[in-house]
């Protein structure tokens, strides 16, 4: 008994379902006649911006209050300050390895002076210096990394954090390999 009330119930809710179908359909039709019926009597001819292309530059994920304040931004040049933090860390990151290559180019000549000669020695102290200093940069840059991440307003667009100690084990097997190649 009670498979056949939920049968009948299943019934009703099917041919409800074919009405709405068959209603959302003869809407869209409905309107697409109308759409067509306009272009034909040309009611679409010389609109304004007609044959301009779209501006799709309005991005729905900033809030509206702050539209025309980027706008203004933007026209001048000028970008929210996570952008430009996230430029920075780009561009030291890059100024980093490149000076790792470099210091790595100075020890593949340096590795040819005898061990004790004032060359080597005036190289062990820059060596020492160096990774002194790329330790500083390392964690210079990943101030910048949670400055960016702090003002970034969404947390997927945040950057991982640099671990200072990986990187600085890097750059220190760049150096030894090179010395000993």
């Amino acid at each position: 008994m009670a498979d056949k009330s939920l049968e009948e119930e299943i019934k009703v809710k099917a041919q409800q379902a074919r009405h709405l179908a068959r209603y959302m359909s003869s809407t869209e039709d409905l309107v697409e006649n109308q759409i067509l019926k306009a272009q034909q009597e040309g009611k679409f001819d010389n609109l304004p911006g007609a044959g301009q292309p779209i501006d799709l530059e309005e991005n729905p994920y900033e809030p509206p209050e702050m539209r025309m304040a980027f706008k203004i931004l933007k026209e001048n040049d000028f970008a929210p300050r996570w952008i430009e933090l996230g430029k920075e860390v780009d561009h030291d990151l890059q100024c980093f390895w490149k000076e790792v290559d470099y210091f790595r180019r100075y020890t593949l000549i340096m590795k040819d002076q005898p061990p004790n000669s004032p060359a080597r020695r005036r190289f062990q102290r820059k060596k020492e210096n160096f990774y002194y200093e790329c330790q500083l940069s390392l964690e210079r840059i990943n101030k910048k990394i949670l400055d960016y991440n702090l003002h970034c307003p969404t947390y997927w667009v945040g950057r991982p954090n640099l671990i200072v100690e990986k990187e600085m084990a890097q750059v220190t097997t760049m150096i030894e390999s090179a010395m000993k190649s």
